[in-house]
């Protein structure tokens, strides 16, 4: 993980703080051409390091398998049961440019 944090995801982190940079100058310099052309680079570093920062907090020793409780009851209620949410959200990332990765999210408003 040590190789994965210095390597991988500051590789993010650097790309990310170049391209603000320019974006920037671009912002200064009113060349929207420049700034609409950022804007790639600025999703892909920027959601490299946000999914790497959801990453390192979610770690844990004991960490993985199925998950127990309310998370397991939710999962069943709105997919059918775990193996088909992951199913579903391997589907679904698959495609995600960069590594596939995926997460799945709780939105307490809407429930």
């Amino acid at each position: 993980m040590q190789l994965h944090h210095s390597k991988h995801h500051a590789a993010y982190v650097n790309n990310l703080n170049v391209t603000e940079e320019k974006y920037q100058e671009a912002l200064a310099k009113g060349d929207v051409t420049a700034q609409i052309a950022l804007q790639p680079a600025l999703k892909f570093n920027g959601g490299g390091h946000i999914n790497h920062s959801i990453f390192w907090t979610n770690l844990s020793p004991n960490g993985g398998g199925e998950p127990k409780g309310e998370l397991l009851e939710a999962i069943k209620r709105d997919f059918g049961s775990f193996d088909k949410f992951k199913e579903k959200l391997t589907a679904a990332s698959v495609g995600v440019q960069g590594s596939g990765w995926g997460w799945l999210g709780f939105n307490k408003e809407r429930g």
